[in-house]
């Protein structure tokens, strides 16, 4: 996957040395996944948390951030940032929840006409249309974003702290500010858990019935979803002319508007992509919490998608950053998410904990930096 290897060094800099190295830095995060790991392994007790049903939650629970982390690590690459992934996520899910509820009118057998979902009339198509609605929905708001940071020449920060509460008023306006339950679809099913019931069919337990649907795909869906979108990002990275573009535009945006990179339409473009991103996580979402379409999911996921690009080797400096560093960030997240959970520690000491840990990342980054210049 794409590395920090993909900002080509500068002509005229000094070689770093091996301790520098992005293949030393990316050892470091497995070094810190590892350390992570072990430490609730130990501290929790009977061994709860490296039982097979516990490594799949993580790994279930990881793919939310992680895809939304995908577009955001293209915007810290680039010197951005963005506030309102939590806010597209949101409006993305309750968009599909929005489609599936829409009415529709039937004529009975006696002529009457009758009320019902339009999900009645097409149970297969419209899941379908409405997947696709969500995504569309959140690439638009991260085409918002783009646009009015290229266009208004306000910085990120300000740009996206607005949309964050636009793009959450929108949801709960759609919503009318109260859930939505559409009727159960497949798109509930796309993240439930399929590893520990195969594993025991497999194994022959008991009782154990065979795998049935998306069950024989033995990893969730949604990892799979993931999976694919991440190395659809570290193409785009590493071997595509836009990657090169985002890399230039974080070293430095003047010298590569020089160099002839369309500033302004990347900038779009690598937005619109988190929005995109975004979207595809909302649809896990919305099956972790059994298809209700919240328009308060997702608050304070903006906190943990930077948080994991950042741990991950994500340079708020720009010009630094990588996928397989963001997917291990988002799983760093989420073993102490759920470690802290599992130890019983109060929601504010997680908070904390988190909140340091970016803080450290941040500190050794620019440490970093400055021993290599």
């Amino acid at each position: 996957m794409s590395s920090a290897t993909d900002n080509p060094e500068r002509p005229g800099t000094a070689k770093p040395s091996i301790w520098q190295t992005p293949w030393m830095n990316m050892l470091g995060r497995f070094l810190a996944l590892i350390a992570v790991f072990a430490f609730f392994a130990v501290m929790v007790d009977n061994g709860r948390f490296y039982s097979p049903r516990n490594l799949e939650n993580i790994v279930r629970q990881s793919a939310v951030y992680a895809t939304a982390s995908l577009g955001m690590t293209m915007i810290i690459i680039a010197g951005g940032i963005d506030l309102s992934v939590g806010a597209m996520i949101a409006l993305a899910l309750v968009v599909v929840a929005w489609v599936l509820n829409l009415p529709a009118e039937a004529i009975a057998a006696d002529g009457s006409v009758q009320t019902g979902l339009l999900y009645d009339q097409w149970p297969t198509l419209l899941p379908i249309v409405a997947l696709v609605a969500g995504v569309v929905a959140a690439t638009l708001a991260g085409l918002a974003n783009g646009s009015m940071i290229v266009w208004l020449g306000l910085v990120p920060f300000i740009v996206t702290l607005g949309t964050m509460g636009i793009f959450r008023g929108v949801a709960k306006g759609i919503a009318n500010e109260k859930e939505m339950y559409p009727p159960s679809t497949w798109l509930n099913d796309i993240h439930d858990p399929t590893f520990v019931p195969f594993l025991n069919w497999l194994q022959g337990v008991p009782n154990a019935p065979a795998p049935q649907g998306l069950g024989w795909l033995v990893l969730p869906l949604s990892i799979w979803i993931m999976i694919v979108a991440s190395l659809f990002a570290a193409f785009l990275l590493r071997y595509t002319r836009f990657g090169r573009h985002v890399f230039a535009i974080g070293s430095n945006e003047e010298t590569a508007r020089l160099c002839g990179v369309n500033v302004e339409r990347t900038k779009v473009m690598f937005y619109a992509l988190g929005g995109f991103f975004a979207g595809l996580s909302a649809i896990m979402l919305y099956s972790d919490i059994n298809g209700i379409g919240q328009p308060t999911a997702a608050i304070s996921y903006e906190l943990f998608v930077i948080a994991a690009v950042v741990i991950g080797g994500g340079s708020l400096l720009g010009g630094e950053g990588s996928i397989l560093g963001s997917i291990i960030g988002a799983l760093i997240i989420t073993i102490l998410y759920m470690g802290g959970k599992q130890m019983d520690w109060k929601q504010w000491i997680q908070d904390v904990v988190i909140g340091t840990i970016i803080i450290a990342a941040a500190t050794l980054d620019r440490l970093r930096h400055r021993a290599s210049s």
